[in-house]
């Protein structure tokens, strides 16, 4: 019995790992490629749209789960609640992909580690929770780590650059506050209605893919989106890939969190982000600076000792990713 508990629980860490990892590869790819020859080049800005795909892939997958795997009986939440916190997960995933086109993937993972912090603010504000002092120290751990790694040295000769990074800076901070209130949100619904992981995934995903294919259809972002698809058909099976893997990569956390609980899920999720980190600097050649290098230790070091021992003995983790 405790060997197969093992198993499983090996399963469900490699699962996430595996699902992930392909999952933030494909994102770097996709959204900080070049495509084209060098003298007609050119990136990939149609971020409404890969979200809109993401979660049309992410709601089937979560439908055929709900039918088959995860049967959680029925949903009394209100739709109002769904569509609330679809607005802010739709926001949080289009500015963190927007982020990749001025910062690197490494900068976007640790700034969106930072997501305790919002939560935490959110939650005293608007959920009058209390958190212990061990967990104030260490959030601000992690908030040392950020801001030492997101530090810049003065440069005079690379103002354009900098001013680039500083505008993908503002929209990691703008997806860590849409996080924030995401989790404020599913808090409540979790209160107040029971809300269960599964009818999370479904609904939030498609009030998602409704907003996002909205913009895309009003904006005229659709129709450019299949010309460059046209153009460079390759991307297609990145996109399918990417989106099939977040799919089955939050599956996983929904089932490491029902059967080993939040703080386990915390462990191995804080984990798989330091090695994506790795995986971007070895496959992409992205550098970092010892400055920084210290700053990713010290972030790590602040998620993983929150999630060992910052957590309420009450406290749901929300889990959709």
């Amino acid at each position: 019995m405790a060997s197969s508990k093992r198993f499983k629980l090996f399963f469900c860490a490699v699962g996430i790992f595996v699902c992930y990892f392909h999952f933030a590869m494909l994102q770097e790819k996709i959204t900080r490629g070049q495509y084209g020859d060098e003298k007609n080049s050119e990136k990939f800005t149609y971020t409404f749209s890969l979200v809109f795909f993401q979660c049309l892939v992410n709601y089937l997958f979560a439908k055929t789960t709900l039918l088959t795997i995860m049967k959680q009986g029925e949903d009394t939440t209100p739709r109002t609640y769904y569509s609330l916190s679809a607005l802010t997960y739709l926001l949080g995933m289009v500015c963190s992909n927007m982020a990749l086109q001025f910062v690197s993937y490494p900068t976007q993972v640790i700034g969106k580690a930072g997501k305790p912090i919002p939560v935490m603010i959110l939650g005293v504000l608007l959920g009058n929770k209390i958190y212990p002092v061990r967990k104030y120290l260490f959030i601000f751990l992690v908030v040392i780590g950020v801001a030492l790694f997101m530090y810049k040295d003065a440069n005079p000769g690379k103002k354009q650059y900098e001013g680039q990074a500083a505008f993908g800076e503002l929209l990691l901070l703008m997806s860590l506050i849409m996080d924030g209130l995401t989790s404020a949100i599913q808090e409540r619904m979790q209160a107040e209605h029971n809300s269960k992981s599964g009818h999370m995934m479904l609904n939030m995903n498609a009030w998602s893919a409704i907003f996002s294919g909205i913009v895309i259809l009003a904006s005229g972002e659709f129709f450019e989106f299949i010309q460059f698809l046209h153009r460079y058909p390759s991307t297609i099976w990145h996109i399918v890939s990417f989106s099939i893997g977040g799919a089955f990569g939050q599956y996983f956390i929904f089932l490491t969190v029902a059967e080993f609980g939040p703080l386990t899920c915390s462990i191995i999720t804080t984990t798989r982000k330091f090695f994506t980190v790795l995986g971007s600097i070895l496959i992409f050649g992205n550098s970092l600076t010892s400055r920084q290098w210290l700053g990713t230790f010290i972030v790590f070091s602040g998620l993983f000792l929150d999630a060992m021992y910052g957590k309420n003995k009450s406290s749901k983790k929300d889990v959709v990713k």
